[in-house]
């Protein structure tokens, strides 16, 4: 398996999809990224972050149906694939060994 290569944005986008399951499109995914971190994000780096994942093997998408409250126009969804979810563990795993290997000193200082 290749190795996951995420930025800190792509990490926050793919972990968004997952908690909105069968509801992350890029509307919802930028209110929800904005609702958990507190920082304001541009839909269009939204999408263009979702799309760069997809085109990693990271997320899957499908079109919705038309809505009249979009005015007919239709909605991508958007999933974790299985590629997407080893993705996120290897960080996170990757983040727990860095954390593990604090110096009590180091811990200290940080306060936690």
């Amino acid at each position: 398996m290749r190795k996951a290569y995420l930025g800190e944005f792509e990490e926050i986008v793919l972990l968004t999809v997952a908690v909105l399951d069968d509801n992350a499109y890029g509307v919802t995914i930028t209110q929800e990224i904005e609702k958990k971190t507190g920082r304001s994000v541009g839909l269009n780096t939204v999408h263009t972050t979702l799309q760069r994942l997809e085109n990693k093997g990271f997320l899957s998408s499908k079109m919705g149906g038309a809505t009249a409250e979009r005015g007919g126009r239709r909605k991508r969804f958007f999933r974790l694939t299985a590629a997407g979810g080893a993705a996120l563990r290897e960080v996170k795993n990757t983040r727990a060994r860095l954390w593990e290997a604090l110096p009590p000193k180091v811990i200290y200082l940080l306060g936690t």
